[in-house]
C-alpha cells in the first residue's frame, strides 16, 4: 500500500509503485490511497489502470488514509510504503520468509537515504536519520523483535491490524506538517493484541527514501525534532510511561552520548562537521525531550557528565532555552572546553557549570558557556 497526497511527488510515486511492480514476489495488489486530491487520484488511475487506487474515506492525513487502505485490502498482510520510497526487488521475498512463522505479526526493514545532491549534509548525525524517515545508529543490525516498526519499510498481518484497530488519528502527518509516531502507538496496540507474539526488524529488507533539499537544513530538523516530543507525549498519555517510552530510554542515555563523543572526536581530528554533529544531537536532543518532561544526561570525553534540557523564559519576554548543564566536570577540563566549543555551534544553547566551579582556572560567561 502506498498513501499519496501531491502531485508535486508524482515522479516519486511512479518510481515507487514502479519498485513494487518489479518484486521477485508478485504482490497480490497494489492499492494506492490518494488523500483528497482528485487531480492525484484520476492521474494515477489513468496511468497504472492495473492497481487499485482509491480516494481517502477518512479524515485528511496518514492515519486516515491508511486506514482507508487496510479497510479495502483482501491479501493476509499489507505492506506500507512511502510515496517517496522505492523498494529493493527483494522486499517482498524478505517479508514472507518472516511470515512462515506463526507467531510474526509484523515485519519491517532498513530505510536508506537518497539524499538529494546525493550527499548527506556533513552537520547531520546518522543518530537523527528518523528525522527524514530513514533508519539510524541505534536500530538493531541483525533480525530481531522490535515495538514498533518505521511507516516508510513496514508490514502486518491484516487480521493483525483490524484486531487492534485503526491508525490513530489526530497524532500522525497531515501533509507538510511534521508530526508522527501513529507507527508506533499502532504497534504497541498490536503486540498488546496479541501476547506472546512478535513484530520484526530484518535490515537485509531494504528500502531507498527521497530526502529533498528543504528537508536537510537545520530548521527542518529541529522542528521535527519538536514535533517528535508533542507527538511522544501523545503516545504516553495513550499508551502509558513504561510502553510509550521503553525504546526512547536507551536511545537518549546510551545511543545519543556515543554520538556525541563520536561528533567531538571527529571535529578534534579535523572533520569540522563532527563538531556539528555533537552541536545538533545535544540541541535537538532538548527539543525532544522537552515535550516528554524528561531529562537526558550525556557523558561526554574526559568523564564529563552533562545534562540537557529546555528551560522555559522566566519573562513574558523571554523565550525557551536549550539548557546544558555541566553536572561534573570530570578529569579533563581541555577535553570539557572541546564539548563547549561543539556547543557553541548553535547559539541558542546556553552551558552552566557547576556551583563552585567557576574561579578555579575557568571563566563563566553567561549565554556562552565556561571557557576553560
Amino acid at each position: 500500500m502506498i498513501c499519496a497526497y501531491s502531485l508535486d511527488r508524482w515522479p516519486d510515486l511512479r518510481a515507487a509503485i514502479a519498485s513494487l511492480q518489479n518484486q521477485t514476489v508478485t504482490p497480490h495488489e497494489i492499492i494506492v490511497v490518494v488523500d483528497h486530491n482528485n487531480d492525484l487520484l484520476k492521474l494515477v488511475r489513468e496511468t497504472f489502470p492495473q492497481i487499485l487506487a482509491i480516494p481517502n474515506q477518512g479524515t485528511r492525513g496518514l492515519s486516515g488514509a491508511r486506514n482507508t487502505g487496510v479497510s479495502a485490502a483482501s491479501g493476509d498482510i499489507v505492506a506500507f510504503l512511502d510515496d517517496d520510497a522505492r523498494a529493493d526487488t527483494t522486499w517482498l521475498a524478505h517479508f514472507r520468509e518472516h511470515y512462515l512463522e506463526a507467531d510474526v505479526l509484523g515485519v519491517g526493514g532498513t530505510v536508506l537515504p537518497d539524499w538529494a545532491g546525493g550527499r548527506k549534509p556533513a552537520w547531520f548525525p546518522v543518530e537523527f536519520l528518523w528525522v527524514v524517515g530513514c533508519s539510524y545508529r541505534g536500530q538493531p543490525t541483525s533480525l530481531q523483535p522490535v515495538r514498533n516498526l518505521i511507516g516508510a519499510n513496514m508490514s502486518y498481518r491484516l487480521d493483525a491490524l483490524r484486531a487492534a484497530g485503526p491508525f490513530r488519528e489526530g497524532i500522525g502527518r497531515v501533509g507538510l506538517l511534521p508530526m508522527g509516531c501513529e507507527e508506533t502507538e499502532l504497534g504497541i496496540r498490536v503486540l498488546n493484541a496479541f501476547p506472546g507474539d512478535q513484530v520484526l526488524y530484518d535490515p537485509e529488507a531494504v528500502v531507498w527514501h527521497r530526502v529533498p533539499r528543504n528537508r536537510m537544513g537545520p530548521t527542518y530538523f529541529v522542528k521535527r525534532c519538536y514535533a517528535e516530543g508533542l507527538s511522544k507525549a501523545l503516545v504516553v498519555q495513550l499508551v502509558g510511561q513504561q510502553s510509550g517510552l521503553s525504546s526512547e530510554r536507551s536511545y537518549t542515555f546510551r545511543v545519543l552520548p556515543r554520538g556525541v563523543v563520536r561528533g567531538l572526536l571527529a571535529g578534534i581530528s579535523g572533520h569540522i562537521g563532527g563538531f556539528g554533529r555533537a552541536a545538533a544531537i545535544v540541541t535537538s536532543s532538548v527539543a525532544v525531550h522537552d515535550q516528554r518532561h524528561d531529562r537526558a544526561h550525556v557523558r561526554a570525553v574526559g568523564g564529563c557528565r552533562l545534562e540537557l534540557r529546555r528551560d522555559l523564559g522566566s519573562r513574558a519576554h523571554d523565550g525557551d532555552q536549550a539548557v546544558v548543564e555541566v553536572v561534573d566536570v570530570g578529569r579533563d577540563r581541555d577535553a570539557l572546553g572541546v564539548t563547549f566549543a561543539a556547543l557553541a555551534v548553535h547559539g541558542d544553547t546556553h552551558v552552566r557549570l557547576p556551583r563552585g566551579r567557576a574561579g578555579r582556572g575557568w571563566r563563566s560567561k553567561t549565554g556562552r558557556g565556561p571557557t576553560p
